[in-house]
């Protein structure tokens, strides 16, 4: 048996360029994330209390008018009982 050894010239293959992309998540953007959604909740909270405390005013002065009116209403009724109390003894003297 004869023993052949067979020898073969490669060209040299081109370089191999991997890229490896690495993503973290930031913690960062998840605190920031929080925060704005807390500063968004003490908004809407301190609109809800202004605007409460705007209609319980409103209700306040609502309710001061009111009683004022009805104060003059009854002013007007003495004011006319005693304008009518006036001309029936004005009447009566006469007579």
């Amino acid at each position: 048996m004869e023993e052949r050894i067979v020898e073969t010239e490669r060209a040299p293959e081109a370089p191999v360029h991997t890229t490896t992309v690495i993503h973290e998540r930031s913690t960062s953007s998840s605190a920031t994330g929080i925060l704005l959604a807390f500063a968004l909740l003490l908004a809407v909270v301190g609109a809800l209390y202004l605007f409460s405390r705007l209609n319980q005013s409103e209700t306040t002065r609502d309710d001061a008018v009111t009683q004022a009116a009805h104060d003059v209403g009854q002013a007007a009724n003495k004011v006319g009982d005693a304008a009518q109390d006036a001309a029936n003894s004005v009447n009566h003297k006469d007579n």
